[in-house]
């Protein structure tokens, strides 16, 4: 299931729905910069990471390894779920989805920051959790930590060592400030953040393809939406990742054949959150009208979402 416009067409809404007829609903892209939003029994239940099935009992919830997890975001969902009664004991992490670490977080300020400063505001308006870095660090590969790295203390003091190290020379070309980076402290709050999630870290492909094997049911919830794609959309104001059906495959190890149906989500008029083109873009009262009576304000950030006709 992927997203038709600029995001926030409701797909979580459409997931949930959808997710008792399926053996797994698997997120395979982006990270807590994504925001869909479930209504359980008159509560509101905002997702970042976590897959929207993750209310339905006997359904597994997976995050693939083409998503960018931050440790921290992920844990603080999943107690307050637990605070609301729900348990997502059913929930597999993908041992090579890559980490979201804090200062990828500062990068990303720093550069937005920077940008939005060039004389004419060139910032992308990305929502500041780091997403972008990760994505870059792992195309980098000498600084990318990955989940499987957090049960693993000496391959990860190794690589935080040498990340940290690295990081702080390019943060500091990039910000006025002095930054400090603390590799001790970082190892510390890692294995803590690992322990804690280690009974959902797993090779989630394998687990995809043995559900396929046996004759099961694969729903892949899209985060983001189509034109908001790395390469398919209206360049530089995209996401960092293949959010459209062609980023299955590389975000949860599936592959391509086993698609068998699409389906894509779209609303009556389009918001969009952040910079970039929108041709149909309401700027007056009615824009506004749409606005508050949508409630057209951003799970992930709170922003006001831009709007206009479809």
């Amino acid at each position: 299931m992927v997203g038709l416009q600029w995001g926030d067409e409701g797909k979580g809404k459409v997931i949930d729905l959808l997710a008792s007829r399926f053996d797994a609903v698997v997120r395979y892209n982006g990270g807590a910069n994504a925001g869909h939003s479930v209504v359980i029994g008159g509560r509101r239940h905002a997702l970042h990471l976590l897959p929207s099935g993750v209310f339905h009992k006997g359904v597994l919830s997976v995050i693939g390894n083409g998503v960018v997890v931050d440790p921290e975001a992920l844990l603080r969902e999943i107690d307050a779920l637990r605070d609301a009664g729900v348990d997502p004991l059913n929930l597999a992490l993908s041992d090579r989805a890559h980490v979201v670490m804090p200062y990828h977080k500062q990068e990303d300020a720093i550069r937005e920051s920077l940008l939005a400063g060039e004389g004419e505001d060139r910032s992308i308006g990305t929502t500041k959790r780091g997403i972008g870095p990760a994505y870059a660090d792992k195309a980098h590969r000498s600084a990318a930590i990955r989940i499987g790295d957090l049960l693993r203390p000496d391959l990860l003091a190794e690589r935080l060592t040498r990340a940290c190290a690295l990081k702080a020379r390019m943060l500091a070309g990039l910000s006025a400030e002095p930054l400090a980076l603390d590799p001790a402290a970082m190892l510390a709050v890692c294995l803590e953040q690992g322990r804690r999630l280690a009974p959902y870290i797993t090779d989630t492909t394998h687990l995809l393809h043995g559900i396929l094997t046996r004759g099961g049911s694969l729903l892949f919830e899209g985060a983001n939406a189509t034109l908001l794609d790395l390469d398919h959309g209206a360049f530089p104001f995209v996401t960092s990742s293949n959010c459209s059906v062609l980023g299955v495959p590389a975000g949860s190890g599936v592959p391509g054949r086993s698609i068998t149906t699409v389906i894509g989500v779209l609303k009556a008029y389009s918001t969009r959150v952040g910079a970039g083109p929108f041709p149909t873009e309401l700027a007056d009262a009615t824009g506004d009208r749409i606005r508050e009576r949508g409630r057209e304000y951003g799970t992930t950030t709170g922003r006001p979402r831009r709007c206009g006709w479809l």
